[in-house]
């Protein structure tokens, strides 16, 4: 492994870790909640946005926000150190269950309110800083304290695999970029310089059996978060990030 993509991953890391910190800041244009009250009341507010904009760039590069960007990344990254066991797709559909009633209020709670008619990204959250009072500390600690919990106890990025609110909208966004098959970041694999050492199994933060993926000359998947961990630990160059059409 050359010391660039060394780095690569130390700054990805990086960046994570510090959205985690910046989490009482951001934490209600990521609210699941927020979008429900602005919805009751018609209004566009800054976590729809943010939703919306993971939507459309998911045409483009994937689930790269969950691998590089995320708050709940950086914590379950951190929490390796407590419990390293792969979750592999035992559980992914929970997110689901939470995310299609979600969604079915949203609707509802627009099409009483007689639609969207009024833009306010600090909706609920007029100082620009999402945890600004005391009462707000309780919200902000259960949710990271769930994200923490499922990570001990369930194992690598357990709440991205079951209840993400997030990752739904980008899941569809790729699949929606598969089918209509125009160009868009994605990872490649050369499956005939493989020589199945598993590092990238071993070492991918989602715990997908990305040789398994790199045997079968695919790399899509709908749990892969575009991190590059498999790119940059393959003694080979096996597997390397792509823009261009096809899986």
């Amino acid at each position: 492994m050359t010391q660039k993509l060394v780095t690569r991953q130390k700054i990805r890391k990086t960046l994570i870790i510090l959205s985690l910190l910046l989490f009482p800041v951001i934490m209600n244009y990521l609210s699941p909640y927020v979008i429900i009250d602005g919805a009751s009341q018609g209004i566009v507010n800054g976590s729809l946005i943010v939703f919306g904009l993971q939507f459309l760039a998911a045409l483009v590069v994937g689930r790269l926000w969950c691998g590089w960007v995320c708050p709940a990344a950086g914590l379950g990254e951190i929490c390796f150190v407590i419990n390293n066991k792969p979750v592999r797709g035992k559980a992914d559909w929970i997110k689901w269950l939470i995310w299609i009633p979600w969604l079915t209020i949203i609707v509802t709670m627009v099409v009483r309110a007689g639609g969207y008619h009024k833009i306010n990204f600090f909706h609920l959250t007029e100082s620009g800083i999402s945890v600004d009072e005391p009462q707000k500390y309780l919200i902000y600690y259960i949710v990271t304290g769930t994200f923490l919990i499922l990570s001990a106890l369930v194992g690598r990025r357990a709440g991205c695999h079951t209840i993400c609110w997030m990752a739904p909208f980008m899941i569809l966004g790729r699949k929606l970029r598969n089918l209509v098959g125009w160009p868009a970041l994605r990872l490649k694999a050369e499956t005939s310089k493989c020589i199945n050492c598993k590092k990238c199994t071993q070492n991918c933060p989602m715990g997908l059996d990305v040789n398994e993926m790199v045997q079968k000359g695919t790399m899509e998947h709908s749990e892969c978060v575009l991190c590059g961990s498999c790119v940059d630990i393959c003694p080979k160059d096996v597997i390397h990030y792509s823009f261009s059409k096809g899986k």
